[in-house]
């Protein structure tokens, strides 16, 4: 325990005047159970400390094999560990000069214990939401209909919203949203994907339903539509059919949907070069035109990363390319990409690099940090910066 008579000497060893300084003064000891490693510091933004001290939680999520995220309730954040070369100090009950002067009862020495110090803190950098391994563990037992479903065993992979928490690295917005955009469903408490076929079979369903009725594609019932198909399929089918390729509206009482154009042209392209390595182009069109329903148009630009053309070759092809099915990582993406192909035009590689995007990040500042750029016959051209093996 340190004495006035003590610190005024410290004071005149540092050359410091008294009079200078706040009268109270901190005499820090260690305690004996203070050491480094137990205690950890973590730099939070504003809006997180807010969330906290609104009795929100904050989560930090990952596998034993994947870097550590924080979420938020919305928000998803790298944790990165930041040295630094002053050490730092826990002490409980430490008062800052602003509260010793506002605290005229402060006495002149406050003897003050260490709890713990360190040499670095866990510092965030919000991040995208690592999303796809959500895709992959809904693919290991998509639903395949009512009849498949019976033949299945109870312990299939199935998961609910608070395993998915545990297995995701992202907030829980974040894998809601991500649910809705892969239209996913909730099944007797379980998250499920539908398999492809199947959800093309209820699509069918409704279009045809469509055109034997004559309805505009803006104005579909549900009512008729789950009167009518409920004999088929499960209504709930229906109805989540409807909610993946429309948009539901009330009109005097009535519920009905405005189906998307584009999707359901999308999807039947999909289905056609789903089992095609490549198709001849001029062929490809004609018959994507003739299998989507009367009244719709189909355009390329409905295909934008789901499939990509080659005009260099003769005749000119298309294949099957999903974004979903391309790497996360920023560098394994682009490596992935050029392995395709070895060079690729701003317009054709947007659609596959869009999402790796960070906030306020365009496309072209993500080709400049890890494409190199070229003119050829007059138009700009991105290829690998490194090396592809």
């Amino acid at each position: 325990m340190r004495s006035r008579e003590e610190v005024e000497a410290t004071l005149h060893i540092a050359k410091l005047k008294p009079a200078e300084l706040l009268p109270p003064v901190h005499c820090l000891s260690f305690s004996p159970r203070a050491s480094a490693g137990e205690c950890c510091l973590l730099q939070l933004e504003p809006g997180l400390c807010a969330e906290l001290e609104a009795g929100h939680s904050l989560v930090i999520r990952g596998d034993k094999d994947e870097q550590a995220v924080l979420c938020s309730k919305d928000k998803t954040y790298d944790m990165k560990i930041a040295d630094t070369s002053n050490m730092l100090l826990f002490i409980p009950g430490c008062k800052t000069p602003e509260q010793l002067l506002a605290d005229e009862a402060s006495c002149n020495i406050i003897q003050t214990q260490i709890a713990g110090f360190s040499n670095n803190y866990w510092e965030l950098r919000k991040c995208r939401p690592k999303l796809k391994k959500l895709k992959k563990l809904l693919m290991e037992n998509p639903y395949e209909g009512p009849d498949s479903e019976r033949e299945k065993a109870l312990t299939d992979s199935k998961y609910t919203m608070e395993d998915l928490l545990d297995r995701i690295q992202a907030s829980e917005e974040e894998i809601l949203h991500q649910l809705q955009v892969i239209n996913a469903c909730k099944i007797e408490g379980y998250w499920r994907v539908l398999e492809f076929d199947y959800e093309m079979k209820l699509l069918n369903h409704v279009t045809q339903l469509i055109d034997s009725e004559s309805w505009s594609f803006s104005k579909v019932p549900l009512s008729i539509c789950l009167q009518e198909l409920g004999p088929l399929e499960p209504k709930e089918m229906i109805q989540h059919i409807l909610l993946s390729y429309g948009m539901k509206y009330t009109d005097e009482d009535e519920v009905y949907f405005e189906m998307n154009a584009d999707k359901i042209c999308t999807a039947t392209a999909q289905m056609l070069l789903q089992n095609a390595v490549k198709f001849n182009l001029s062929e490809f069109q004609e018959v994507w035109q003739q299998s989507v329903p009367e009244g719709l148009t189909t355009r390329l630009d409905q295909l934008k990363g789901l499939a990509l053309l080659d005009r260099n070759s003769r005749p000119e092809t298309i294949f099957l390319l999903k974004v979903e099915d391309l790497p996360e990582d920023n560098q394994e993406r682009f490596n992935r990409l050029f392995t395709i192909r070895e060079k690729w035009t701003e317009a054709d590689i947007a659609p596959y690099i869009q999402d790796l995007c960070a906030e306020k990040q365009t496309v072209a500042a993500l080709l400049t940090k890890y494409a190199r750029s070229s003119m050829q016959n007059g138009v700009k051209v991105y290829n690998s910066r490194r090396p592809i093996s």
